[in-house]
């Protein structure tokens, strides 16, 4: 016969002592439905492990450890949730205001496209890229003078559109 603890002895510690083990879940847990999934599942896990439990004397002791250890980790897993949901939640933002912002984005793609080339590709590459404004002379292979002047005309240009009625 194989070495560790049987289905049989298994089966008569549940008998002998499932109630014990449920009181001392109950010490540590402060419902009876989490008291009995957790004796469950340290049974079921002593059950999988029942090898590597040698001596079949010692299989109630590592019952109540693993009973304490899964009490451990449900008080663990309910906490982190109390912590989760005492954080105020994100405002959401009305129906109203998401189509203005979706009307907002229009307006601003509508104005871009008419920008000149060169202001379109330096205000994408360093306000929708974020890009400095080495990083765009360097990617449009042009000085750091003309990103300057083409994002400032290309912002005065886009204040003008954005301002004017549609």
């Amino acid at each position: 016969m194989a070495a560790g603890t049987t289905v049989d002895h298994l089966t008569e510690t549940y008998r002998a002592h499932y109630r014990s083990l449920l009181g001392l879940a109950a010490l540590l847990l402060d419902d009876t439905a989490s008291c009995e999934d957790v004796v469950q599942e340290a049974f079921i896990r002593v059950h999988s492990a029942r090898s590597r439990v040698r001596e079949p004397e010692k299989t109630l002791a590592y019952l109540r450890q693993t009973v304490v250890n899964l009490s451990r980790s449900a008080l663990r897993r309910r906490i982190l949730g109390l912590k989760l949901l005492s954080k105020p939640m994100p405002d959401m933002a009305s129906a109203e205001e998401g189509a203005y912002d979706q009307l907002e984005r229009d307006a601003l793609i509508k104005a871009m496209r008419g920008l000149q080339r060169r202001q379109r590709e330096v205000l994408v590459l360093r306000y929708f890229a974020d890009m400095t404004e080495s990083q765009v002379a360097e990617t449009l292979g042009i000085s750091l003078g003309s990103v300057k002047a083409y994002g400032s005309r290309g912002i005065a240009a886009l204040r003008i559109a954005m301002e004017a009625p549609v």
